[in-house]
């Protein structure tokens, strides 16, 4: 686990939630940017990603990725000051799916691009995945180009070797089990501020599955924004600092309703 101090009097924390097959380092402008607004900043590599796992094929289970983001939580918490939870990607499909199951002592959650539905699936297997051995390797082939339009990250993550995009076929097929259950489940999560926000041109998921998720919680307090134009990795974009200030603002509206000065 790693933990960033706000420049200055926080405000708040926030734990942010990678994305499948990446690891925290990509958020380093991310964190600044939080750690400039006054909000600590708690994260972590999922199991099996980043440096220390060594993994290149990944075969961990969703579970541990769950009881990892509880850790991360909680340990966010022993600040006693506001949590917001950030999650992008899987991470955000994580932690929607922990809500469902049970209640967050969080001020809010902000959900990127959430896999929910895939839009770009495994080629060479997707019509005969569930035909696979569960330890059949599998390319999900989500490479750099996909995932954003800054030219700057395709120089930077170009030779990542900490990012692998094979997995085992039982890892996606529990992917697809967990995206389904999301979408299906009859319980609704905990009356909590939601911003869900996605890129117009997504080339990774189905963000219609996002917005469909988000109407049927009910929430007395919730949004949505597509930005148009813009790939799955919205902290990655060129237009980025008008993304983190949409969250920031998001953040500090919520804040001021529990009474706390911003």
């Amino acid at each position: 686990m790693w933990k960033w101090d706000a420049e200055g009097q926080p405000i708040a924390v926030v734990v942010i939630v990678h994305n499948a097959y990446e690891h925290h380092r990509r958020y380093a402008w991310l964190i600044q940017e939080l750690r400039n607004g006054g909000f600590h900043v708690v994260t972590s590599d999922l199991p099996g990603h980043g440096s220390e796992s060594g993994r290149k094929i990944h075969d961990e289970t969703f579970e541990s990725y769950i009881e990892h983001v509880r850790k991360m939580i909680d340990i966010a918490l022993h600040d006693n000051l506001p949590l917001f939870v950030l999650g992008h990607g899987l991470g955000a499909s994580i932690v929607m799916h922990i809500l469902q199951k049970s209640k967050l002592e969080c001020a809010g959650f902000i959900f990127s691009s959430p896999w929910l539905s895939m839009q770009h699936q495994p080629s060479k297997f997707s019509g005969v995945l569930t035909k696979l051995s569960s330890s059949m390797k599998v390319n999900h082939d989500i490479t750099i180009e996909l995932l954003t339009r800054n030219y700057d990250m395709y120089i930077e993550f170009q030779n990542d070797r900490d990012y692998s995009s094979i997995v085992q076929a039982s890892w996606y097929r529990e992917l697809l089990a967990m995206m389904k259950s999301i979408m299906n489940s009859e319980e609704r999560v905990f009356d909590v501020p939601v911003l869900i926000h996605t890129g117009g041109n997504d080339k990774i998921t189905d963000t219609s599955f996002a917005k469909r998720w988000l109407s049927n919680q009910h929430l007395s307090e919730f949004q949505y924004k597509e930005w148009k134009h813009l790939y799955h990795d919205l902290y990655q974009e060129p237009e980025r600092e008008e993304v983190y200030l949409y969250i920031e603002s998001f953040m500090n509206n919520v804040l001021r309703s529990l009474g706390y000065v911003v």
